[in-house]
C-alpha cells in the first residue's frame, strides 16, 4: 500500500512540474510582459517609458531564465522564471497588479468558496445517484422515460437561466433569501440557500444520466443475476452489488469536481457578489491582473492532481484488486 502511494506522488511531481513550464510559455513567452504592459496601459497611451516603468515596478524587467549579468546563484534566482514560477512551489505568489497580496487573498475567499461548494457537493451527488438508482429500478417504465426526458430538458438550459430565474423568482417576487451578496458566520447561510439550490439543480440532470448508464451496464453482469437466483430482493441487488461495484467510475468522475471546492463557481459566485475564489478570478480576468490569473492556474492544478491521487488511492478501498496490483 505504501509502495502503491508513493508510485502515485512520484507520477504527481513532473506533471505539476509540466503544467507549471506551460503556464510560464504561455504568460512570459507567447504573452511577453511588454504585451501585458500595453494591454495594463492602454495602447494609445503605451509609450516606450511608460512600458518599462510598468514592468520595472512589477519585476517583469529581469530576464527570463538566466541573468547574464548576476554573479553565483543570482544569475538563476534573479529572473522571471524563478521569481514568478518556482516561487509558487513554495506557494508564494507575490501581489496582484493592485498592491494586494495574492496569498492573503486566496486564504481568506477560500471560506465562502468552501461554503458553497461542499453543500453542492453532497447534495448533488446525493440526489443524483438516488435519482438514478430510482430511474434504474423503475427501469423500462413511464417513470424511467419521462425521467430521462426531464435530465435531458435540464441538461440542455443553460446555467444562466437557472441563476437568473432563481434570482427572480425565489429573491425577488417571492423575497425569501436576499438576491445577492454574503455575511460571516451563520448569517451566511441565508445568502446560500439560494446559490447551493440553483447549483445542484443545474448539474443533476447531467449527473443523473450518467449514475443510470453506469448502473444499467452493472445491472446486465452475470453477478447480479447470482444475487437474483439466491432471494436477494430489487433494493438489495441495487444497493448492495450494483452500487458498490460501480463505485470506481463514480469516483472517477467526482475527481473533476474537487478543484471546485476549493476555486469555487465562477458563474455562481460573480452573479451572487459572494466574495469567493471563483468570483476572484473572473474579477481578475477582467482586469488584465496575470499575476492572480497565473496563481489560480497553479492552484487548480494542483488541487486536480491531488484529486487524481485521492481517487486512485480510493479505489484500493472499493477494489482490492488495485491495491493488489
Amino acid at each position: 500500500m505504501l509502495a502503491y502511494i508513493v508510485r502515485r506522488l512520484l507520477y504527481a511531481i513532473p506533471i505539476l512540474v509540466g503544467v507549471n513550464l506551460l503556464t510560464f510559455v504561455l504568460f512570459f513567452v507567447v504573452n511577453s510582459p511588454d504585451d501585458m504592459a500595453r494591454m495594463q496601459i492602454g495602447v494609445k497611451r503605451a509609450t516606450p517609458e511608460a512600458i518599462e516603468r510598468w514592468k520595472v515596478e512589477r519585476g517583469y524587467d529581469r530576464p527570463l531564465l538566466v541573468n547574464t549579468e548576476a554573479k553565483g546563484l543570482e544569475r538563476v534566482t534573479d529572473t522571471i522564471f524563478f521569481d514568478k514560477s518556482l516561487r509558487m512551489f513554495a506557494f508564494d505568489f507575490g501581489q496582484a497588479d493592485d498592491g494586494r497580496d495574492i496569498g492573503r487573498e486566496i486564504r481568506t475567499r477560500m471560506g465562502p468558496s468552501l461554503a458553497i461548494a461542499l453543500p453542492t457537493f453532497a447534495l448533488g451527488l446525493f440526489a443524483a445517484v438516488s435519482m438514478a438508482l430510482l430511474l434504474v429500478f423503475f427501469r423500462a417504465t413511464y417513470l424511467d422515460f419521462w425521467g430521462v426526458v426531464l435530465c435531458v430538458g435540464m441538461m440542455s438550459i443553460s446555467s444562466l437561466f437557472y441563476i437568473i430565474g432563481g434570482q427572480w423568482l425565489v429573491s425577488k417576487l417571492w423575497a425569501l433569501v436576499p438576491i445577492s451578496g454574503y455575511a460571516g458566520g451563520l448569517d451566511a447561510a441565508r445568502f446560500l440557500v439560494l446559490p447551493v439550490l440553483i447549483s445542484v439543480i443545474g448539474g443533476v440532470g447531467s449527473s443523473v444520466r450518467w449514475y443510470r448508464t453506469l448502473f444499467l451496464e452493472e445491472i446486465s453482469r452475470d453477478y447480479v443475476r447470482t444475487a437474483r437466483a439466491k432471494g436477494l430482493s430489487e433494493l438489495a441487488v441495487l444497493f448492495r452489488h450494483v452500487l458498490k461495484n460501480a463505485m470506481i467510475p463514480i469516483l472517477t468522475g467526482v475527481v473533476v469536481l474537487i478543484p471546485l471546492l476549493f476555486l469555487g463557481s465562477l458563474l455562481v459566485e460573480s452573479f451572487f457578489a459572494i466574495p469567493g475564489l471563483g468570483s476572484y478570478t473572473i474579477d481578475a480576468i477582467n482586469a488584465q491582473d496575470f499575476a492572480v490569473v497565473r496563481a489560480m492556474v497553479f492552484i487548480g492544478s494542483l488541487l486536480y492532481i491531488v484529486g487524481l491521487i485521492l481517487t486512485d488511492l480510493s479505489y484500493t478501498l472499493v477494489d482490492p484488486r488495485v491495491r493488489l496490483g
